[in-house]
């Protein structure tokens, strides 16, 4: 059967790739994702959790349902937000995505 395929040989093995070389990839993907994708991340988080415990009664703020309005009760996880005389609307705190400058409900 030799006479139809020829026989292969192995060829001289050469230099052996380091072992180390797929961790040191590996590693450096890590600290890429780390500094571009989670580190900020958690920046905006712990900011954002500073500014939902320093609301207070008559800041003005708007929720991530695109409420605006000033706050009227603080409670624990819970604000009331007066969105116009007289309406009040009870929203979770943690759905407040911006607190207004004093005075900007007015002008609008």
């Amino acid at each position: 059967m030799d006479f139809l395929i020829s026989p292969a040989f192995a060829q001289a093995a050469g230099p052996q790739p380091s072992p180390w070389s797929p961790l040191i990839m590996l590693a450096i993907f890590f600290a890429v994702f780390f500094f571009l994708v989670i580190r900020p991340q958690m920046k905006r988080a712990k900011e954002h959790r500073s500014m939902v415990s320093a609301l207070g009664k008559g800041d003005e703020v708007i929720t991530s349902g695109g409420l605006a309005g000033r706050i009227d009760d603080v409670s624990d996880s819970f604000i009331t937000v007066e969105i116009a005389d007289g309406v009040r609307v009870k929203v979770q705190k943690q759905a407040v995505t911006a607190v207004l400058p004093k005075g900007t409900l007015k002008s609008a």
